[in-house]
């Protein structure tokens, strides 16, 4: 097997890849992450995550990179992360009371042969009547402000939701394992 390179510094996407039990290193690409004109939220997370493994892959020759980038879709609005309480408020008084979809770009880099596969995992969170009370201690505990939609669904969020749908609850985290283990097994990663 190619080394494996996680194209990332987030420590909720280094604990999702330890659960496949393979060795890997981490790198924080730099990349400009702001949306396109007249670029839809799928797009947007499909080209992030191969911006990220390309940049990766510029500093690793021979090995396996994977890139990943979440978004949030409420309507028509795409939410990303919010840095700050202000704006993470707003998100989730938005969301109070409706379904958002996660969209989680993901792409596999083979830096040896030139192969590249990406895709865009969906999930669906339908979010409880949220009160501003319930709202501002949540962000007050958790302070999810690098996290796209303004939560951590493997922490207090869950608390937040009415359900969840999706094929993928890794994919809420922002790291869809379930197809990242089909993208490794096409390039000759055995489980």
């Amino acid at each position: 097997m190619l080394p494996l390179i996680l194209g990332s510094s987030s420590s909720i996407r280094k604990e999702l890849l330890t659960r496949l039990r393979l060795p890997f290193e981490s790198y924080s690409p730099e990349i400009n992450e702001d949306p396109l004109n007249d670029e839809s939220a799928e797009e947007l997370v499909k080209r992030l995550s191969q911006e990220k493994a390309l940049e990766v892959g510029k500093r690793f020759n021979h090995h396996l990179i994977i890139g990943s980038d979440q978004v949030a879709v409420n309507g028509e609005s795409v939410l990303s992360k919010p840095g700050n309480f202000e704006n993470a408020f707003a998100q989730l008084s938005a969301a109070s009371g409706r379904a958002v979809e996660f969209l989680s770009g993901l792409t596999l880099l083979n830096t040896e042969s030139g192969d590249m596969e990406s895709s865009v995992v969906s999930f669906t969170v339908n979010f409880r009547n949220l009160s501003d009370a319930q709202i501002e201690r949540y962000l007050h505990t958790e302070e999810p402000y690098n996290c796209a939609g303004s939560f951590k669904s493997e922490g207090l969020g869950i608390t937040l939701f009415e359900s969840l749908t999706g094929d993928d609850p890794t994919s809420l985290m922002g790291l869809p394992l379930i197809r990242l283990v089909r993208m490794l097994e096409r390039q000759g990663v055995e489980f």
